[in-house]
């Protein structure tokens, strides 16, 4: 059972900059895609963003591609998301995962390990 544990989530203006990271429990990043998904209130859960650590990839979605960067630490067990330019649109609670079927990486129903995760909050 791979656990996933959020951090850096908090208020920020909007402009402002704010560092997720996902702590996970075992040696996922090299062997899964790992994502960042977020859901705001009365919406669905929606992808944010991807990583294949191995593969050298990363997939965004496009209300967030040119402002945050997802990337991952092997070493640490650890992925990251750097969000810049946030806008309050951006609020929402932030989750983490690892994927765990093949089903297509931005879709939540591929992902089997989800973190608790973490409030971001973006003021005008």
């Amino acid at each position: 059972q791979v656990q996933l544990v959020e951090s850096g989530g908090g208020l920020v203006q909007a402009g402002g900059s704010l560092r997720l990271s996902c702590a996970a429990s075992e040696r996922t990043i090299s062997s899964y895609v790992m994502g960042w998904f977020r859901q705001a209130p009365g919406k669905e859960r929606e992808f944010v963003a991807a990583i294949n650590w191995s593969g050298g990839w990363t997939y965004y979605a496009d209300s967030v591609k040119g402002r945050f960067t997802i990337s991952g630490d092997n070493a640490k067990n650890t992925v990251h998301l750097q969000m810049n330019s946030l806008k309050p649109e951006d609020t929402a609670v932030y989750y983490c995962a690892v994927r765990t079927s093949s089903i297509l990486y931005y879709s939540t129903r591929a992902y089997g390990y989800w973190g608790q995760g973490t409030q971001v909050t973006v003021s005008s």
